[in-house]
């Protein structure tokens, strides 16, 4: 990669941003990438680079205690470090640049001098940077008790879907879907794609009219609605957040259903079926349970269809054995959007479907149309800012700014994916067909 040659506007003794400049330059493999602006208003770093601002020495504080993403991402959603649209440059673009000097670098095999550190903690109290590590942010999460226990699992779901139902109405689109769509083409609405991966799974989970089905981690209940208008079924859908359940049941409510679909505010393990549903749906359910909990989650998916009845799993993927080193998605998604999940290559994840006694029948992944899906809600998010500010104020807006920027291009470059997997539970003749248009 081509760097465009620094430019010096200040005094390079003087300046904040000039001594960071300095400092940093043994962590960071050679000179700035970026154009840093801190608060004493010194600038430093080439000139057409995207911009950094740094608005107190609390940043670098954060940076001190947590280094790397953990201390970047609390600084940007307090406010004090920010990344301004300008000269063509937004957070997306600023972070895809700062991903590929880092690979082109090699930083991750930086090896840093005893005086390197030394200088940087002494760069650090010179800048008032030193002390004890500030409060977390408010929005992150604080959750405790043992790991995936039933009122852990509880709290962590509350914590990023309890936000509001008004909250996800004006990010999401008319069904509520917080999942991958599933895009024909690019240019396809966000509803469409949404309404044709709801038609997809009701498909491949053969449903027709009478039919039973429940809906593992229903959420807003999109899944469960659209089985039983568009293909007859009768839905049990299950979710241990009570703000979704209340949506759904109003929604039930007004489209007549109540005949054909009940929501349980119910942990999935308290499912209380055997041998009862002819399909079983779970979209982007299987995150959340845990690598410990995962066996009994498809224990209870197994056991809770019919043998020769489908289950149908879709759910995100990262790379790695077990996951890598952050199976959650990295410090920022686990500390301020999905406390406990885990992830896995989809490979783990069906050998695992397997080991617990359901035949895997289909892999279809679907990366490259969560990528579309994220622009749809991003597009969403940035027209309803005013709204969205008075509903959950400026540090979760920031917070949800860089989930959804940060789950693009994770998406995008191949460090997530998401896949459905769909499978059949032996010990009775299944009718999938032998020749799929899927």
């Amino acid at each position: 990669m081509t760097q465009t040659a620094p430019t010096t506007t200040r005094p390079t003794s003087a300046g904040v941003a000039d001594r960071l400049a300095a400092a940093v330059r043994p962590f960071i493999g050679g000179d700035l990438p970026v154009r840093l602006q801190a608060w004493d208003g010194s600038v430093a770093g080439p000139a057409g680079a995207p911009i950094v601002v740094l608005r107190s020495p609390d940043a670098l504080r954060r940076l001190l205690w947590h280094p790397g993403e953990l201390g970047a991402a609390q600084a940007y959603v307090t406010g004090e470090l920010d990344v301004p649209e300008q000269d063509g440059w937004d957070l997306g673009s600023a972070l895809t640049h700062a991903f590929a000097v880092g690979a082109e670098r090699g930083l991750s095999g930086v090896r840093l001098s005893p005086r390197a550190l030394v200088d940087a903690v002494r760069t650090a109290a010179g800048l008032g940077a030193l002390g004890r590590p500030p409060t977390p942010p408010v929005s992150q999460a604080r959750v405790t008790g043992r790991l995936h226990s039933l009122a852990r699992d509880r709290s962590s779901i509350s914590h990023h879907y309890d936000l509001s139902n008004e909250f996800y109405s004006l990010v999401l689109e008319p069904q509520m879907a917080y999942s991958c769509g599933y895009h024909a083409t690019p240019d396809v609405s966000l509803e469409e794609a949404q309404r044709a991966k709801l038609d997809l799974v009701c498909t491949k989970l053969g449903l027709q009219p009478g039919m039973r089905m429940l809906d593992v981690g229903c959420g807003w209940g999109s899944l469960s609605l659209h089985a039983a208008e568009h293909f007859g079924a009768r839905v049990t859908g299950v979710t241990i957040s009570a703000e979704q359940k209340r949506f759904i049941d109003a929604r039930i409510a007004e489209r007549g259903l109540q005949d054909r679909v009940e929501i349980r505010l119910q942990d999935y393990r308290e499912v209380p079926e055997r041998d009862h549903f002819d399909a079983v749906g779970s979209l982007e359910m299987g995150e959340h349970v845990g690598a410990r909990n995962y066996p009994t989650y498809v224990e209870v998916l197994r056991r809770s269809v019919r043998p020769g009845g489908r289950v149908l799993v879709q759910q995100m993927s990262r790379q790695g054995a077990g996951g890598g080193r952050h199976p959650g998605g990295g410090p920022f998604i686990e500390s301020f959007i999905a406390p406990d999940m885990t992830m896995r290559p989809v490979g783990e994840t069906v050998g695992l479907i397997e080991a617990g006694g359901l035949e895997v029948r289909d892999v279809h992944a679907m990366r490259e149309h969560y990528v579309l899906t994220v622009a749809g809600w991003t597009a969403n998010f940035e027209a309803h800012l005013p709204r969205l500010r008075e509903l959950v104020g400026e540090e979760v807006v920031r917070v949800w700014r860089l989930y959804l920027v940060g789950g693009a291009l994770a998406f995008r470059d191949g460090r997530m994916g998401v896949d459905q997997v769909l499978a059949v539970r032996p010990g009775a003749p299944h009718d999938l067909p032998a020749v799929r248009r899927w």
